[in-house]
Parts: C-alpha cells; structure tokens; sequence
C-alpha cells in the first residue's frame, strides 16, 4: 500500500518561498507519476504540479507555472516542490501523491479515491 508523508510547510509573507518534500512507499507500477494537489475551503482539491517516473518529464498547473519546480530526489521514490513568489491565494493545504499521471493532466474529476499523507498546510498572508 501507497504511504506517503508531506512536510515542509508553513506561514509565509507574499513573495517568500516554502520548499515542500514528500517521501512515499508502496508505489505500483501503473503510479506513473508523483506529485501535488491542493486544496482550500470551498474549493475542490486542483493539481498543482507532477512528475513522470523518468524523472524528467513535469506537468504544472497554470498557476504554479513559472513559479514552483517539483523536482526528483536520488531514490525516486521522494519528491520535492520548490515554491517561489508566493501569493496569498497558494494558501492551501498540500498534498502529495502517486498516481497515474492522468490525475493531474485528465479533465477535472474527483480525486478522493488517491492515496494521500496527512498534507502540508501553506498559508501565505499579504
């Protein structure tokens, strides 16, 4: 089974930057990617950035594009997202996960089914 553990967040000033890192186990080989999804009250959990298993190929959301940078740690099986230029609407809570890379790229759908950690709260103030 899928376990994963976030961290690495905090409360930050607009245009302050957070490093986040999540460590997973458990991941099958049809979880082609890893990455990141948010979410904040009243709104439904949204991708924020993903990872393919080779470790090259990155997928952002609109918003994080430009600004974070989800990279590969050395074992693969750990990811980290690099947020810079933070606004006030980042404030969320993060999660990380490992899925098939269609759960991020795919048309909106619900995405409770994903195995997630305990998520990371950002919380950016102006």
């Amino acid at each position: 089974q899928v376990q994963l553990v976030e961290s690495g967040g905090g409360s930050v000033q607009a245009g302050g930057s957070l490093r986040l890192s999540c460590e997973a186990s458990g991941i099958a080989d049809t979880d082609t990617c890893m990455g990141w999804f948010r979410q904040s009250p009243g709104k439904e959990r949204e991708g924020v950035a993903a990872i393919y298993h080779d470790g090259g190929s990155r997928w952002y959301s609109d918003s994080a594009q430009g600004r974070f940078t989800i990279s590969q740690d050395n074992a693969k099986n750990a990811v980290s997202l690099e947020m810079n230029s933070l606004k006030p609407e980042d404030t969320a809570m993060y999660y990380c996960t490992a899925a098939p890379c269609i759960e991020w790229v795919g048309p909106p759908h619900d995405h409770s089914h994903l195995p997630w950690g305990q998520g990371t709260q950002v919380s950016v103030s102006s």
